[in-house]
């Protein structure tokens, strides 16, 4: 793990908390025992533009917190194939206007297993969207579940092959 990277996200954007409402204040709690979305999302190979995202857009602490969420996340090569598709660089997609609101459409309120998560027609996110659901296809194709119940000490995630976009 990068522990450049690792302090980065320490210091980041305390205000974030509240962002994500009900979370509570920059002095919460830290989790529970052993390692949150973000450090999980840290020590993965495969997470580093995802990792970037959350950075740009003042999420850590949000995603840190004590607050149990279901993380859908995006590998790198779902976000090399999305800036393919748009024709930009994935750094490009990082400075995107919208790019709190995407990632929040990828977080939901709860610790959903993949058989709660499988099972329901439609999810509500955190930007207050709904993503529907079709046993692992999300949004029509748009992404697949492609490993689920990753355990972290604030929710779960469970990893998806494709950017879910608002």
């Amino acid at each position: 793990m990068d522990i450049n990277r690792r302090t980065a996200f320490k210091g980041i954007g305390a205000g974030t908390v509240a962002l994500l409402g009900g979370v509570g204040s920059a002095a919460a709690k830290p989790p529970s025992e052993g390692d949150t979305i973000v450090d999980v999302a840290v020590a993965a190979d495969d997470f580093n533009v995802l990792v970037d995202a959350v950075t740009q857009a003042g999420l850590v602490d949000a995603l840190s917190g004590n607050r149990q969420l279901t993380v859908f996340a995006p590998t790198d090569e779902a976000f090399e194939a999305l800036a393919d598709e748009l024709e930009v660089e994935v750094e490009d997609l990082l400075q995107l206007d919208n790019l709190e609101d995407i990632l929040l459409y990828h977080v939901t309120n709860g610790r959903r297993n993949a058989d709660s998560v499988i099972n329901a027609p439609q999810i509500e996110m955190l930007n207050g969207e709904k993503i529907d659901v079709d046993g692992k296809m999300l949004n029509d194709g748009q992404a697949e579940i492609v490993a689920t119940d990753i355990e972290a000490s604030n929710g779960i995630i469970h990893v998806i092959n494709g950017v879910l976009l608002p």
